[in-house]
Order: structure tokens, then sequence, then C-alpha cells
């Protein structure tokens, strides 16, 4: 987090100050946490002497853990509700407009990357709310420095690219609750002179950081050394397998010698191309040097770093054989329960963000008399990206029908998104007859 003083003036010299303190003390981290994800961890890296085998193999375990864990949280788009039904369709309206889903789940990806999604809402060339994500390397969010931390303003930058595409400076914008400034900058260097003005009318900072937890960590951070170490026992094990196969051949009471003068290969090379040696005598004896390895202790640590990961991670791995065995709701609930912990608490987080952005487009909707809107009142619904068994679900709408409302009871069934879905079914019906 990025913290300023509540009073701090809003020009290049501060704008300046608290992009390089992002590039010095934040960025470094997320371009390493991005680069696990993408395969590209410290193995890909690794520099060995000349001649010796350099396998380096990266395993996509960054990748399973976000795709796990941000599915998880928004597989199933979130459901906004409550009392009021004229300002909730408007804003489900709005929301379809710019594919909030979507948003949201590239949100969900990018918190569970680095810690934290960010998103911008703005308003299009006909002056429609819109919202996307930002890049969580280019953009940023400075506090103030009270106890509610309340964002002063947001901060995009991005390269800014001549005809041959080559990088040529910076398009560097600040989002202030009341305007937007631009500046264009040369070569890599922060903000200077006077910035390009634009009114903006949401009355707060239209730039939201959705966190992943308090520390704004990702989820496969804690266990990115393990991940690492994984990667570097299987690559030194194919290493170890590849100078298996080139070994050092040892000849003890003969020495090469090409008999062909006609050929003008080595005994080396002849032997390596032909794959077959002549020994002199029986007192001759030709063996390969070779390292003793052992394979049944390394494929132990092996498992025991990918147990180490997928527990300290809270994320399951789906391919152990024995999480299939208990398919029951409950015994899956009991395997889910660390990756339920772990969701109810980047829930919490998220929700703050979607309250803030909330708040956006509500201010939208009440200066263009929309419709009026309490973003405190609105309610969300997330819903677990799980396996269903629809049969139990069934069972269970049965035994307890006539004792719960239908509408409260059918909203379990998995074809029912909604209890308005079960109203427009009854009144459709009764219209028939």
């Amino acid at each position: 987090m990025i913290i300023r003083s509540k009073d701090m003036c809003v020009d290049a010299q501060t704008i300046g100050g608290c992009l390089e303190e992002f590039m010095r003390e934040v960025r470094p981290r997320l371009m390493r946490l991005y680069d696990a994800y993408e395969g590209k961890g410290a193995i890909t890296r690794r520099i060995r002497g000349q001649g010796l085998p350099n396998n380096r193999l990266s395993h996509a375990f960054p990748r399973y853990i976000t795709t796990m864990a941000a599915g998880y949280l928004t597989g199933r788009p979130i459901q906004y509700g409550g009392d009021q039904e004229e300002g909730v369709q408007m804003l489900r309206r709005l929301y379809g407009a710019c594919d909030v889903d979507s948003v949201d789940a590239e949100l969900a990806r990018d918190a569970s990357i680095c810690g934290k999604g960010i998103c911008i809402v703005y308003a299009d060339e006909m002056a429609r709310p819109r919202a996307a994500t930002l890049d969580p390397r280019q953009a940023f969010v400075v506090y103030d420095d009270t106890v509610e931390h309340r964002a002063l303003l947001g901060v995009h930058f991005y390269a800014r690219r001549g005809e041959t595409g080559r990088p040529e400076g910076m398009h560097i914008y600040a989002y202030t609750p009341d305007a937007c400034l631009h500046w264009t900058s040369r070569a890599n260097a922060g903000p200077s002179g006077e910035p390009e003005w634009t009114s903006s009318f949401f009355d707060s900072v239209p730039m939201v950081e959705f966190w992943n937890n308090a520390d704004e960590r990702g989820d496969f951070e804690p266990v990115l050394s393990l991940i690492e170490a994984y990667d570097q026992l299987e690559s030194d094990r194919m290493n170890d397998k590849q100078q298996f196969t080139d070994a050092i051949l040892l000849l003890t009471g003969c020495v090469l010698e090409n008999d062909d003068p006609d050929d003008a290969r080595t005994p080396a090379q002849k032997l390596i191309e032909e794959k077959t040696l002549s020994l002199p005598d029986s007192d001759a004896q030709a063996q390969g040097l070779v390292k003793q390895s052992d394979e049944a202790g390394t494929e132990i640590f092996k498992n025991a770093l990918r147990a180490d990961i997928h527990k300290m991670s809270m994320v399951p791995d789906l391919t152990d054989e024995q999480f299939a065995y208990n398919s029951s709701g409950v015994a899956m609930r009991y395997k889910l329960l660390g990756l339920e912990q772990l969701t109810a608490d980047k829930e919490r987080w998220f929700r703050e963000g979607l309250r803030c952005r909330l708040r956006l487009f509500a201010r939208y909707m009440q200066l263009t008399s929309m419709a009026q809107l309490d973003p405190e009142r609105v309610t969300m619904t997330f819903t677990r990206s799980l396996p269903v068994n629809e049969s139990e679900a069934a069972q269970t709408v049965a035994l307890l029908h006539g004792i719960v409302p239908d509408e409260v009871l059918f909203t379990q069934l998995p074809f029912m998104e909604d209890a308005m879905k079960l109203r427009g079914i009854k009144g459709e019906k009764e219209e028939t007859d």
C-alpha cells in the first residue's frame, strides 16, 4: 500500500514520487509472480557449466492454484439483489452492457496472482459508464495516512510507442475524485510540466483495488519457494538421466584405435555413431562411469513437495486418487474445507471492492436520473463453483416441500438460478389456466 498525506498537492512531483516508490518496492515482486504464473520461473533462468545438461522444467502449479482459487470464487456470476427493485434492475442492465461478469473473473485472477486486481470505472464516448481491468503491474491506488486509508488517487502508466512500435516514453494518468490528469513523458522519466486536465463526475477515485487478503499476497506466493524447489528437483532428475545416457566410457587394458586408414573419424566419433566396440582380449574391459542415484528417495521427496504445495496453498489436488473415493456432499466439503476458508477470506475483500464500484455506478445513476440506488443496501451473493449432485438436491427439496417456502426451496436446485424464474414460471402457468 502506498500512503501519502491526505492534504498532499497532486502535481508532477507528487505523482513522480509515488511512481518511483511503486517501481522500486512493489513492481519487482509483481513481475516475479506473473513470471511464475506464465511458466517463466527461476528455473528457466538457471545457468550450468559448459558441457553439462541444463534441462529447465517449469511446472504449472501457480496457474493451477490461481485457476482453482479464482474459479471457486467467481466461476459463477455474482448475483445482485435487495429491496430496491428499480435501482437493482438498472444496475444489472448497466453491468450487463459492460460485461461485468468477465471483468470480475479477470479481477479475481489478478488478485489470486499478485494479491490485488484493479478495476477502473469510466464514461465512454456516449457518456455511458463502463468498467475494465488494469494490469496491476502498471497501476496502483494511493491512500491517505488516516486509520480509514481512504483512496486519494489512482495512477496508471504504460509505454508510449512510436510508429515503429518501439517505446518512446510513457503515458501517465492520475485519477482524482474530480479530475483525470495526463502526462506524456520521454524515455522512462516521471511526469513533468503541466498535465492535460479532464473533469470527472464520479465524486470519488474511479480506480478500485480488489485485494486478495489483508496482506495483498497472491494465493501461490506463500508456496513459491516450494514450487521452485519442485522445478529444480525435476530438472536435476532429467539432467541425471541425460548424463546417464551420455556416460563416460572407461576402457581398461586397451585404448581406442582407428583400424581403417581411409576413415577420417576419430575412434571416439566412430564409437558414438556406430554404437559398437571391439575389445582386443579377455583382460580388456569397458564400462560407463555413471553417478549412482536414489530414485526411490527422489520420488518420496517429490511427492512430499507436491503434497506440501497443495497443503500450504489450501488448494486441493483433484488428481489425487483418494479425492474421488468419497463423492458424497459432506465428504467433498470436508476435503474442500481449506479452500473454503481461503475463499471466505477472499470473498470478504472482494466484496469490499465490489461495494466501492457500486458507489461509482450509483453516482452515475443519480446524475443521469436513471434511478435512485443506495449501494449500501444492495445484496451481493457469491455462489461456489462446485460440482452438484442433482439427485441429492432433488431429495432435499422433496423432503422439505410444504415446510420451506417454494421460492426459497427451489433455489436449491442447480437449474434454478434465482427465485425470480420460479415466479415467472408460476405466472405463465396461471395465465394458461
